[in-house]
Formats: structure tokens, sequence, C-alpha cells
């Protein structure tokens, strides 16, 4: 049996990432491809939880976060389940799985936004889901007056405790993906999602070709 594909698309808040990665599955599935789309944090009941957790806290905590390492280590939790119980048998079978965030945000986010190293990153990582990385990346990329206009047309109660986060901060996150693009192009497809969503889907596309049957 065909091993399967994994394609993880990455980018800070209001990117568009849930719409390319939905856009990407339904073209692959008209291809006649299983294709098993997934989110970080979540995609398994247990992920899920962790997502409630790290998204909007506990019951009575009034603080406004978890400290980065705390925060590093639910991520890398949730993501071991995930993988275990989701990602890596999808694969298996020969299922493309595409997912909404994955190692790289851990990375941007805790690392360069919350001031962890990459190395701290990178071993919570191998303990917890064996190392295991994407066949490509896809780094959307939008500029933050794109980024707000979004963020601000989304129909949501508010944000969530880390997307709600000052310019500062996401901006640490945006100049970390695009150190990582950098440093790794053969991990990294830079993809520009300031245009429409259909033209970004085009770009998407023509970096995903390569890999396709």
């Amino acid at each position: 049996m065909t091993q399967g594909r994994f394609i993880a698309l990455e980018g800070g808040e209001g990117a568009g990432k849930s719409t390319q990665a939905r856009l990407l599955a339904e073209a692959l599935r008209q291809r006649g491809l299983e294709v098993v789309v997934t989110r970080e944090p979540g995609g398994t009941p247990g992920a899920e939880a962790i997502r409630g957790l790290l998204l909007h806290g506990v019951e009575g905590d009034d603080g406004i976060s978890w400290n980065p390492r705390a925060e590093a280590l639910l991520f890398a939790a949730a993501r071991s389940d995930h993988v275990h119980r989701l990602i890596r048998p999808a694969l298996a079978r020969g299922a493309w799985v595409v997912c909404d965030r994955y190692l790289d945000s851990s990375r941007a986010y805790q690392g360069g936004g919350g001031g962890l190293s990459d190395d701290e990153i990178g071993v919570l990582h191998r303990i917890g889901s064996e190392g295991l990385l994407p066949d490509l990346a896809l780094l959307v990329e939008v500029s933050p007056e794109v980024a707000m206009e979004r963020l601000a047309r989304r129909d949501t109660d508010g944000s969530d405790r880390i997307g709600g986060r000052d310019g500062a901060y996401h901006a640490r996150v945006a100049g970390a993906f695009s150190a990582f693009a950098a440093a790794e192009p053969a991990r990294f497809t830079r993809i520009d999602g300031n245009g429409d969503p259909q033209a970004t889907h085009a770009l998407v596309l023509a970096a995903v070709a390569p890999l396709l049957p």
C-alpha cells in the first residue's frame, strides 16, 4: 500500500489557513484521494480537550494564559495524541492528511513568541510525537493590515487566549515563521495569502503538485 502524504498549513492569525485547508482537501478528493482534514491543537477527543484548556482556560482561573513552558507541554501532549491516534494511522493506510497548524506553530508561538528555544520545542516533539514532520509545510503569509481586516470580519465571540495577545507578540511569531522558511527551504513553501481565497488556492495547488501521484 502506498504511504499517504502529510501537508501542514502554517501562518499567523488571519492568514486564511483553515479556508486553504478546506479548499486543498476538496481538490485532492476530486482526484480520488482519501483526505483527512484536521487541526492543531485538536483532531482527537483528547487533543480537543487540551485545546479548550489552551485557548479558553479553566473555570475559576483568572490568569491571562498559561506560562510559555506549560503551554508548550500542553501543545506537545495534544500533538502526541493527535499523531498516535489519527495522523500516523491515516498515513499508514495511504490517506493524505491536511493539517491546520502543526509543529512549526509551536516553534513560532511558544518559541518565537513565548521565548522558548527551538531546541526545547524540538525535544518535546521528539519525545511526544517521535519527531514526525510533514512532507510539506505551506506557510501562508499576509500583511498585518490584511490579517487585522480578516480578524475583524470573523463572526466570533472574541479572541482566544493566544490569538488575543498583543501586536508585539504576533510580530515575533511572524518573524519566527519567516526565519524558519528562510532557513529550511526544503521543508517550507511560502504562499502569498494577501489575495482572494481562490488566488491563494492556486498557489497552494502549485506547491502541492510535485507530491501528487
